[in-house]
């Protein structure tokens, strides 16, 4: 009985053998998710607690965290990332384009690239008519850009039984949600098979500082942990690893937590083991490594 209809299942120790690529081992994906958390909904994630435990709309000082982020936050991971020619994912709601564009643009002209994250901040289970959603999500993103997406992160981590068909119909060639492996991972779907790219579930700084609310300095901790367990695997096994790195510019952007993740990213840079990837370009590399179709 397999565990689910998408991956089969397969221990890492099992993988295919992958020669990394340029002859670095450890695979960096820094993901930078933009997001419109509308005004006249609830917000999809609270830092305070509404009065009485009642939740309303407009949810001022929740709205404004994500608002915050966008205004301020972005501009400090623009300038972390690109000062640093380092290519990075940006996961974007469609409805950035037309809520935000002026930051729209500039991570189009950063050269970002650009993967699909739904219309809005909402989670895909709950939507009406999905398949439109995705298709439409999907070529406001190529209008947009004057390239396809060839990749996606759903909001939340939302899927219904049905997303990973859509999005194969719709062109998308791997996702990010499904966060099951440290080495990309193929999966299962209507239209032919999509991969999966290592995510962060543990390592990502919704769940540590908006969920978990640790102090400024853990996720910087959590990499330096997690690089210390891959050094010691890849030696072993001789097989590359994919260090995921999810951020959120409400979260990561702040001032108390920029010099920490600048800081991390240094260190990652500073190595002669590390290569800075975005997804399309992992992809690439899985593939002509042998890992996918």
């Amino acid at each position: 009985m397999p565990s689910n209809p998408r991956a089969p299942y397969l221990l890492t120790t099992d993988h295919k053998q992958l020669s990394p690529p340029r002859g670095k081992p450890l695979i960096v994906h820094v993901v930078v998710n933009i997001e419109y958390w509308a005004y006249e909904q609830l917000t999809p994630r609270t830092i305070v607690i509404p009065p009485h435990g009642r939740s309303h709309v407009p949810d001022l000082p929740n709205f404004c965290w994500s608002e915050y982020g966008n205004r301020a936050g972005m501009p400090r991971l623009l300038d972390l990332f690109t000062s640093r020619n380092i290519p990075v994912s940006a996961s974007i709601n469609a409805s950035v384009l037309e809520v935000y564009p002026s930051l729209a643009s500039a991570v189009r002209d950063a050269g970002w690239e650009f993967i699909g994250h739904g219309m809005h901040q909402r989670a895909l289970g709950g939507e009406t008519d999905e398949a439109s959603l995705i298709k439409a999500s999907i070529e406001a993103l190529q209008a947009f850009t004057g390239k396809r997406p060839v990749g996606w992160m759903s909001p939340g981590w939302s899927e219904s039984f049905d997303t990973l068909d859509h999005l194969r119909e719709n062109g998308i060639e791997y996702v990010c949600q499904w966060v099951i492996d440290d080495i990309p991972t193929l999966l299962n779907t209507k239209h032919g098979p999509m991969v999966s790219l290592p995510y962060g579930l543990d390592i990502n700084d919704s769940v540590i500082f908006a969920i978990e609310k640790h102090s400024s300095a853990e996720m910087r901790m959590r990499i330096e942990e997690t690089i210390k367990t891959f050094e010691r695997e890849i030696a072993e096994q001789k097989q590359p690893r994919v260090l995921t790195i999810p951020l959120h510019p409400h979260l990561s952007g702040v001032a108390h937590r920029i010099n920490h993740l600048t800081a991390v990213i240094d260190q990652l840079l500073a190595r002669d083991d590390t290569v800075f990837m975005n997804g399309s370009q992992i992809l690439d590399w899985y593939r002509k490594a042998g890992g996918a179709l």
